[in-house]
């Protein structure tokens, strides 16, 4: 469905039980995110918030799809899959051969279809234009910051309009945007993103480049601004597929090159100079977990601010997950899987990508199998597929394994894998925020086909895995008292042959070492893999686990195996650095709420209506943190 505005879905919202509104004043300068990281980590209580108190003249909206309901509202669908269902069947009504005149005229309907999704432009002021400030400036929003080391106030949920100045074709993507003053702000494109492609075209020409900023509005803008579409399609004509009807839009006031959605809430007009000087932008708690930090980014320079009559400041905020952005992730990776299935790897059964992954990083894949060598050839289709480039560890599973159940999905993964001829590693372009790469944006791969093998892949048949009765962590820890903890759960009960080894480095080599040393172990014998992590982080926990390995793994630096027969895979997923690494690049800290704000919001908490206290999560992460700047130094251990 089409909603006419975010009050109209806020509206839907209230309705529908998932939202809370609070009237009390919270400010915006870290309280507003640290009660949004407590409802966000708390499934019970887990509401969209509307703060109406936020020391100016308008509301702040977040964590409006923070779930898979309010996901679903904001899409108009019951089920995430329903429009993946929808996009298949569409791919195959026009793609199918039309034999004669009758099927070919009744495609029409569905060509008109199409058309009738086709984002418009009106000549006519709109909503979002009803009010214009007459002296515009950031400092009138409620713009959060949402971490104690970010190096200030972001704009965290803005749909970006640029356009290409050459073919004139429209690109709305999703960039943080660091206010610096009340009429600039930082302009955070990665140099894989398509409005960095444009602005690099303008700097050839030696043009100022326009830029519009969109907030609010019907949600369906605000997730076709995080799609990733091919860069000739336009956002607003998935937008208009997804809410059934055309995104009308009206041309900007001082930057009228740029037209945005003529129901927008916000409308931040201005330009970016590409011949001037780049600012130092950051740091910024990331949807990694992690801080990203400073870097050079260009300056956007505010023309305008225009803005719809009762107007709601959107945002969100991102951090250890779970937040918000996973259910938006949740989203891509169901709508999307169609279109990957149809065009690029039509064997792919289901596609799913952890919470713990933080996207890119881990994506699980099931297969229909039917030949020799398919899972690599599905792992090569996959790395080339668009933003899929980005992926680090890609497992593959076939037949008719549950994706969604890790515990059945694992066990049928190792049953399969000899870790010495089915994990297969490379390289190419990685996410710039991966910290865990040597060079920015380039890093390795992983594939774990857990797929079952044809007898051209075996190089002999694979037993199944029990435990070794003499097995004791305890005793294991007794002789490498540098282990801080370790897991042996899905060993032991599930009879999954993974162990989860917490240390403390202090030398060089030293995962190795002590992989090879585990490895030697008779009580060890039929483990396959063993994944390492810094000696703050508690094994028992899986998912954190999980987490903080996937984050800090570069699959191809840093892999080794051990055992006789070299075949039980070792993973460093520990902390990098130069004295013990030769790791030359800063290493972030991991996000947590400082002391004074999370002793501010429980003071506040009874006036919030928000039931009984929820506990700040980062109280879980304050003994896990390397000092308390953004970035990690060497001697932070």
């Amino acid at each position: 469905m089409a909603y006419k505005s975010l009050t109209e879905f806020i509206a839907a919202l209230d309705k529908a039980g998932e939202l809370v509104r609070i009237k009390e004043f919270v400010d915006p300068v870290l309280e507003i995110a640290e009660i949004t990281d407590r409802v966000s980590k708390t499934p019970d209580r887990n509401k969209a918030l509307l703060f109406e108190n936020t020391g100016t003249e308008f509301p702040l909206l977040i964590n409006s799809m923070g779930n898979e309901k309010r996901m679903c509202m904001a899409l108009g669908v019951n089920e995430l899959d329903d429009v993946a269902k929808e996009i298949e069947n569409l791919l195959k009504k026009m793609s199918a051969p039309k034999n004669g005149l009758i099927e070919k005229l009744a495609m029409l309907p569905q060509l008109g279809k199409f058309a009738s999704w086709m984002p418009k432009v009106t000549t006519k002021h709109k909503e979002c234009q009803e009010v214009v400030m007459t002296n515009p400036s950031l400092d009138k929003l409620p713009i959060l910051k949402c971490w104690p080391k970010d190096g200030g106030r972001f704009i965290t949920l803005p749909a970006i309009h640029t356009k290409d100045p050459n073919t004139g074709m429209r690109n709305i993507g999703m960039y943080r945007m660091q206010v610096f003053d009340s009429d600039m702000t930082g302009m955070h494109w990665h140099k894989h993103k398509v409005s960095a492609r444009h602005y690099n075209e303008y700097k050839k020409l030696g043009k100022r480049m326009p830029v519009a900023v969109a907030l609010g509005g019907d949600p369906v803008y605000t997730y076709a601004a995080t799609a990733p579409l091919p860069e000739n399609v336009d956002e607003y004509m998935l937008a208009g597929f997804l809410r059934k009807k055309r995104v009308e839009l009206v041309r900007c006031i001082t930057q009228p090159e740029i037209e945005v959605p003529a129901d927008a809430d916000i409308i931040i007009e201005g330009y970016v100079d590409p011949n001037e000087e780049l600012i130092w932008e950051g740091p910024f708690g990331d949807h990694t977990g992690y801080y990203s930090l400073p870097d050079w980014y260009p300056r956007f320079h505010v023309t305008a601010i225009t803005h719809r009559k009762n107007a709601v400041y959107p945002a969100t905020i991102v951090g250890i997950p779970p937040q918000e952005d996973a259910w938006i992730g949740k989203a891509t990776e169901r709508i999307f899987l169609a279109p990957i299935k149809m065009t690029m790897v039509p064997e792919i059964k289901d596609m799913n990508m952890p919470v713990e992954g933080v996207f890119h990083n881990l994506v699980i894949t099931t297969i229909n199998k039917e030949y020799a060598g398919q899972g690599q050839k599905v792992m090569n289709a996959m790395w080339g597929a668009g933003q899929m480039m980005f992926n680090k560890i890609l497992v593959l599973a076939d037949g008719d394994v549950k994706i969604d159940n890790y515990k059945e999905l694992a066990q049928y993964v190792f049953n399969n894998l000899n870790p010495a001829t089915d994990v297969y590693f490379s390289q190419g372009p990685m996410d710039v925020l991966d910290h865990s790469c040597s060079k920015l944006g380039f890093g390795g791969k992983m594939c774990i086909d857990g797929t079952k093998k044809w007898e051209e892949e075996m190089e002999a048949p694979l037993a199944p895995f029990t435990l070794q009765k003499d097995f004791s962590a305890q005793k294991i820890k007794e002789q490498f008292p540098e282990i801080s903890s370790l897991n042996s759960k899905l060993a032991a009960e599930w009879q999954i042959p993974v162990l989860f080894v917490a240390l403390k480095k202090d030398k060089q080599n030293h995962v190795e070492t002590l992989h090879k040393q585990l490895s030697s172990l008779p009580a060890l014998q039929g483990i396959k893999m063993i994944l390492y992590v810094e000696h703050t982080v508690d094994t028992a926990d899986i998912a954190d686990t999980l987490w903080r390995f996937c984050n800090n793994l570069d699959p191809r630096r840093d892999h080794f195996y051990g055992g006789n027969d070299k075949n039980i895979l070792g993973l460093d997923g520990t902390r990098k650095t130069k004295a013990l690494d030769g790791f030359e690049r800063p290493w972030p800290n991991i996000i947590a709420a400082d002391g004074a704000t999370i002793a501010a919001v429980d003071e506040k908490w009874q006036q919030l209506n928000l039931g009984a206290l929820i506990k700040s999560p980062s109280l879980k992460y304050q003994t896990q943190l390397y000092g308390q700047e953004a970035a990690v130094l060497d001697s932070e251990g």
